[in-house]
């Protein structure tokens, strides 16, 4: 039986009532999406319509998943609020602070010991509040929340951008900030611009060597890094009815790197098998009596462009097998000649030393299955794997099912190393170097979502490739970047030419899941006995002090940092080595922008302090700034803090000193974050402005006493001449989100509203 059934028994007794009211508002037939968002509305059912991309609305999320490294800082805030008990069903993960090393018994072991303070918080407190809590090992949060708690129609939030994952079962699924989740743990409403909306009409089928993960590499192609932000993207047709599942959660997955709020499908038969395997017969039977809400109505559908604001079609029938990168999801190639082409051009190197499959995008039982098909055909035709090769299962369940199907056997017969249950490689976490800064310039290959510069092994010199499972294995074998297994052969150990047939797979394994621990412990009813503690000297945890008010008058604030080009929140707060301090503010705190390249010189972490004329690191320039008595304020490009929802990002700046980021565009789920600590995030209302900053501007606000919603702010330059430049500034605040920061951060609010 599922978890939480009764709950989502709930959303769908309510949901006719809801969706037909929503209707009659917006005066036409609805997408899925608009179907969920209004049914999960805080004040329903809906008395008008909401406009997209404008309007900010109050929803009522169905639960919240949470993984280890910002659980840390999310349970933290949630210590403050002055609550009991989580007030919808939560669930912590432990699958981001699991280095991969060895293989899977060796670097479990290593990670409970090492770990083992911030797990045993984690634990306690979960106990405390009534949280569900999953062990180290257990699986990465997004497969675990797609086997367990996922449901068609159901709205929820996670403390990781991926949460979008949950889409694939037909959920609106979107990640957020710890204190967006603080909120809603609180029993507070969420609030969420209300969505434009992406249509995606897949036609055709997939088969051969095309997977569910080349058509998220196509969108990512055709939308690039931030064509989707501030949107959902709803996808739809024949071709999305006809792939499975998992297919779905996977194309779901990395609409984060397309910066869509989230991703979905409507409710399908595939959903009711995979629903039914995972032992939720009982979901599948409550979702099928309102399955005419758990899609988009019909005329949606047959007439997506009076219903979309942007329709997109792709025929699946004609869609090959894709590698995106390097440095960037949305780079596309086509496999074989087009990638000889473009390596040769770039200089990208051709040999690929590592294959990894896994993550949270593609650690199925299908796409393991479909990889091990190649491995099966390698270990059957001769050939030597020509780069090693890893394996990360999505969960507990998937690597016990595999292993008893004898998939994983046939990874290691080709010598393959399987890794924990856990997110590993696309986290950063892999031992890979013992010194990556100064690591050899390399290509490897993966089944991840992200691609950036150092985001897998810390080596700037590793240009990664996202593939799907199927083309990872057959590269990996094949050893060459530009290997075309469609048309090329290899030369086996006997001297002959052979090929690869097409990859088969399962979509469910045959004799079903089985499994002996899934890890998953239950908190107590009543855990208001349990004592949650945290050492005075801890290098790992560290209790929060409130952030005080920056208060209507900002003066004198001087430039930390002006962020040339992209600048995610890998380059703002790395993870890697770092994701062991999450729990701390002051020590990740040295970590801060130390990725960013300065504008003024091209460097990483090797800005001008104003006070002493000398160039210093980004966290002891801020830190000088702050001892000081100075604000300092940071400046950026555009889709600044694309990527991760670690709201570290944005609390590690705001506890440096840092009073306001100046960007031209921002990243959703950064630019809420920012709002939520209580800082400014602003935009220029000219984007040219971005090069009148010089490295030696002080910053005055001219009129922030007069912080209003589509007002703008006006920002005085002093130059170092003593010339000065007037610019104006956009924000998206409303009244709640300056009272946020008129408090000094929206946990502050909420304290006060709760004593």
């Amino acid at each position: 039986m599922a978890f939480d059934i009764d709950m989502i028994k709930g959303v769908y007794s309510k949901m006719a009532e809801n969706v037909n009211k929503a209707r009659e508002v917006v005066g036409k037939p609805l997408t899925l999406s608009e179907k969920i968002l209004y049914n999960h509305l805080w004040d329903s059912p809906a008395t008008r319509a909401f406009q997209r991309g404008k309007d900010y609305v109050d929803f009522a999320p169905d639960r919240i998943a949470c993984q280890d490294a910002t659980a840390q800082m999310a349970l933290l805030q949630f210590m403050q609020a002055g609550k009991s008990k989580v007030a919808v069903p939560t669930t912590v993960h432990c699958d981001h602070l699991i280095q991969a090393k060895e293989g899977a018994a060796k670097d479990l072991k290593h990670a409970n010991s090492v770990s083992s303070e911030v797990f045993n918080f984690l634990e306690s407190v979960s106990n405390k509040y009534g949280i569900g809590f999953w062990k180290p090992g257990a699986g990465i949060i997004h497969q675990v929340v797609l086997e367990n708690y996922a449901f068609p129609g159901g709205m929820m939030i996670g403390t990781d951008s991926h949460t979008v994952n949950a889409g694939g079962l037909g959920m609106v699924a979107i990640g957020v900030g710890g204190a967006d989740a603080v909120d809603v743990m609180a029993g507070m409403a969420w609030e969420l611009k209300f969505p434009k909306l992406i249509g995606v009409k897949l036609t055709g089928k997939l088969s051969g060597w095309t997977a569910p993960k080349d058509v998220i590499l196509k969108v990512a192609e055709i939308l690039t890094v931030k064509g989707g932000t501030g949107a959902i993207v709803e996808y739809f047709g024949p071709g999305a009815i006809a792939m499975s599942c998992t297919g779905k959660g996977t194309i779901c997955n990395m609409g984060a790197e397309i910066g869509a709020t989230t991703s979905t499908f409507g409710y399908d038969d595939s959903m009711d098998r995979y629903l039914r395997a995972t032992d939720r017969a009982d979901v599948a039977d409550a979702a099928n009596k309102v399955k005419a809400h758990l899609t988009a109505d019909p005329e949606v559908y047959a007439n997506p462009e009076d219903y979309f604001d942007q329709v997109i079609e792709i025929n699946l029938s004609e869609l090959g097998p894709l590698l995106n990168g390097p440095f960037t999801p949305d780079l596309s190639t086509e496999v074989g000649a087009d990638m000889t082409k473009k390596a040769n051009e770039n200089d990208w190197p051709i040999k690929v030393e590592w294959g990894l499959i896994g993550s949270c995008t593609n650690s199925s039982y299908e796409d393991l299955s479909r990889a091990s098909s190649i491995a099966q055909q390698a270990l059957d035709k001769g050939l030597k794997m020509k780069a090693e090769l890893g394996i990360n299962p999505g969960s507990e369940q998937v690597r016990y099912t595999a292993e008893r199907d004898g998939i994983l056997g046939i990874f290691e017969n080709l010598d393959a190393k399987i890794f924990t249950n856990a997110c590993g490689p696309c986290i950063g976490q892999w031992a890979r170097y013992s010194d990556p800064k100064n690591a050899p310039k390399n290509s490897i290959v993966h089944s991840f979502n992200r691609n950036f510069a150092k985001r897998a092994d810390g080596n700037p010199n590793t240009h990664a490739f996202v593939a799907s499972p199927e083309l990872t294995a057959a590269l990996a074998v094949a050893g060459r970047l530009d290997f075309n297994p469609l048309k090329d052969k290899l030369i086996n150990e006997d001297g002959q030419e052979v090929m690869f047939d097409e990859p088969t797979g399962w979509e469910l394994p045959p004799k079903g899941f089985a499994v002996d621990d899934n890890g998953y412990l239950a908190p107590e009813a009543d855990g208001s006995h349990v004592k949650v503690s945290v050492k005075e000297d801890s290098e790992r945890l560290q209790l929060l002090t409130p952030f005080q008010p920056l208060g209507s008058t900002i003066t004198g604030a001087k430039l930390l940092i002006k962020a040339f080009g992209k600048c995610t929140t890998d380059h703002i707060s790395m993870a890697g080595p770092w994701l062991r301090f999450r729990g701390h503010l002051d020590n990740i705190a040295n970590n801060t922008l130390i990725g960013a390249v300065n504008a003024f010189n091209q460097k990483t972490n090797f800005v001008k302090n104003q006070l002493t004329g000398d160039y210093g690191g980004v966290p002891d320039t801020a830190r000088a700034y702050k001892a000081a008595g100075v604000k300092s304020i940071v400046v950026g490009d555009h889709n600044y803090g694309e990527g991760s929802s670690r709201e570290h990002a944005a609390m590690q700046p705001r506890h440096l000193g840092v009073a306001a980021v100046i960007v031209k565009s921002f990243a959703r789920i950064h630019e809420t974050n920012l709002k939520k600590q209580g800082m400014l995030g602003l935009t220029f209302a000219n984007e040219s402005d971005y090069d009148l900053i010089q490295e030696d501007d002080t910053f005055n606000f001219l009129d922030l006493n007069e912080f209003a919603p589509d007002k703008q702010l006006t920002l005085e330059i002093v130059h170092s001449d003593a010339s000065k430049d007037v610019i104006k500034l956009n924000h998206t605040y409303n009244d709640a989100q300056i009272a946020w920061y008129k408090e000094g951060s929206a946990l502050n609010l909420i304290k006060k509203q709760n004593a």
